[in-house]
């Protein structure tokens, strides 16, 4: 696979810089990272997004629901780690990083922190190029890259200036790894960026289940059949599973309205259907 690893100061992510010809970046195909900005009630995505979700949305009403429970979670889980003294963040299929985005928790506790954002699509890249204007290139870098080629990104340049290795560093895959496909190996690619890392780093993980109703989730999923990568479900054994080598934060891998709430949780938790757990590599 192509390395299309490309930081915050490259040019094709200087100010000014617009998308390259239609004809080597598809918008007539959905990208997750946008069915995700439409749910969530952005602007950042085309009509083919739209009509994804509106598939998505026709046999699960609750996905927008859904949607904001999992960004809820990772705020709640950026501001624990911060709070716990990691100052750097790798986060991988960061989508339309909007306000509350993971810099934006981090630093409101730790003004140094160094955050790297991943993303395979270059579109994404640019509008979190234009979202995040005036971010200090020392501390923050965008890179374009697939989380299936996870050497790709422990290699790119970009993140080498930005994270240093030697030091804690928490690794997001929230809402991203139920886009690797089973013959994909996702328990690999953890399992890659955690030997990379040193003791003391962490990883948050969510990922989407069937909520106990296969036959609604199968429907849902149709949103994605046509999109860049496709959606798989995981029960609770095979999301655990993702934290092997990990020490699991109580309350462990619940779903996501139940870690760590603040206040009281809502008491649909179980429509939710996104389970999420944080784990420090000791």
């Amino acid at each position: 696979m192509e390395d299309t690893t490309r930081g915050l100061g490259d040019a094709p992510l200087t100010p000014g810089w617009t998308p390259p010809a239609i004809d080597t970046i598809d918008t007539t195909k959905a990208h997750p990272a946008r069915i995700y900005d439409c749910l969530l009630g952005g602007k950042d995505h085309f009509e083919v997004d739209r009509q994804a979700a509106e598939v998505v949305l026709k046999a699960l009403p609750g996905a927008r629901e859904m949607v904001r429970e999992n960004r809820a979670f990772l705020g709640r889980a950026v501001r624990h780690l911060a709070e716990a003294g990691i100052t750097q963040f790798l986060d991988i299929g960061t989508g339309i990083p909007g306000p509350g985005n993971t810099g934006d928790v981090a630093r409101s506790v730790r003004p140094d922190a160094r955050v790297v954002y991943v993303d395979y699509d270059p579109v994404v890249a640019v509008h979190s190029r234009a979202l995040l204007a005036g971010a200090d290139p020392e501390l923050t870098a965008i890179v374009v890259a697939d989380v299936r080629n996870p050497k790709s990104i422990l290699d790119s340049p970009a993140v080498g200036e930005v994270l240093d290795f030697d030091k804690p560093i928490a690794v997001l895959m929230v809402a991203l790894l139920h886009f690797i496909k089973p013959e994909e190996d996702a328990h690999g690619i953890v399992a890659t960026f955690r030997d990379a890392l040193p003791p003391g780093s962490a990883v948050v993980i969510s990922h989407g289940t069937d909520g106990g109703d296969p036959e609604t989730s199968a429907e849902a999923r149709k949103g994605w059949d046509n999109a860049t990568s496709q959606f798989t479900v995981r029960d609770r054994d095979d999301i655990t599973a993702l934290f092997d080598g990990f020490e699991l934060v109580e309350p462990g891998v619940v779903n996501v309205p139940l870690w760590r709430p603040e206040g009281a949780a809502r008491e649909d938790w179980a429509d939710i259907w996104f389970d999420g757990g944080v784990g420090f590599k000791r």
